[in-house]
């Protein structure tokens, strides 16, 4: 079963439109020359067959590059979005003239193959840090054009989604707090903006910090979501006993910086609320997906 509609809202949709015809464009032109080898009449089935174990994601996409090139096509899944696959599993079955498919194929694959990369791997971190209370977040450290696919495919594998760009959160960062003249600075201009965006102000604003004097910093001008950049596990420790103090207001934690599979579990138990990490959606090797073809 592909995604539910719940997770396809119409800015989505557009960017899954938006994304087949690019790839269909650069790979198909202005006509397929090998299909045309085969007959234009000859109907054919195919099966997407999982190679290794992995957490599928991009059943809209491929939806989409059939219903681009031939709407008659029928894409029937097995492995629904957010499902693991096994190897050797039907991931999906399609029925449809031969040159559609045939010509769809490789688009079709490159979606399935680098969105279920995403998931999986995403899939890896959160098991880590199961039961320790913080939540996974993905970075803007995406593959470009695929920015609200990956991210789609973080949920898919059990991660949440940071800012989506630049237009949607604010994260202050050293060049801007430098530009502003000091975190307060940034913090109380990063507010306006926040307030001027929205009537009721609900835009994320969040400050790096790279030390425990500027956390402090941070804190004391009011900073309610701070990012803790590169901080050693005794650091974060001491961070978040510094949130946590009753005089102050609570800020939520966020961990960044060389996040690994091996760091991580260590990091999510010093107490932090988030953990994020651009591996999962840069650092990804392709899932082994195949798709068999049947000529009728």
């Amino acid at each position: 079963m592909p995604a539910s509609s719940s997770e396809i809202g119409q800015t989505l949709r557009d960017a899954i439109k938006r994304n087949v015809r690019d790839a269909l464009a650069e790979d198909v032109g202005d006509g397929d020359l090998t299909a045309r080898l085969v007959d234009a009449e000859a109907i054919a089935g195919a099966s997407v067959v999982a190679r290794e174990g992995a957490i599928i994601a991009g059943a809209p996409w491929v939806d989409e590059v059939f219903a681009q090139i031939d709407p008659e096509i029928i894409v029937d899944w097995y492995v629904g979005d957010g499902q693991r696959a096994d190897a050797g599993d039907v991931v999906c079955k399609l029925v449809g003239k031969a040159r559609a498919l045939l010509t769809g194929e490789r688009s079709a694959l490159n979606f399935l193959q680098t969105l279920s990369a995403t998931a999986t791997e995403t899939a890896r971190y959160v098991e880590r840090i199961q039961d320790t209370g913080a939540r996974l977040l993905d970075t803007r450290k995406t593959l470009p054009g695929l920015r609200q696919a990956q991210k789609y495919a973080v949920r898919m594998g059990g991660g949440e989604n940071h800012r989506s760009g630049l237009y949607d959160a604010i994260l202050i960062k050293e060049n801007h707090v430098t530009s502003a003249g000091s975190i307060a600075a940034a913090l109380a201009a990063a507010q306006e903006v926040a307030d001027e965006r929205t009537a009721d102000g609900q835009i994320l604003v969040e400050i790096e910090v790279e030390s425990i004097a500027e956390l402090e910093e941070a804190l004391d001008s009011g900073a309610e979501r701070v990012l803790l950049d590169n901080f050693s596990l005794d650091e974060l420790r001491e961070a978040v006993a510094l949130a946590a103090r009753p005089a102050r207001r609570r800020a939520q934690l966020e961990a960044s910086g060389n996040i690994t599979l091996d760091s991580i579990r260590g990091v999510a138990e010093t107490g932090v609320d988030f953990i994020s990490t651009g591996a999962i959606t840069k650092n990804v090797r392709a899932v082994d997906l195949s798709m068999l073809f049947r000529i009728d």
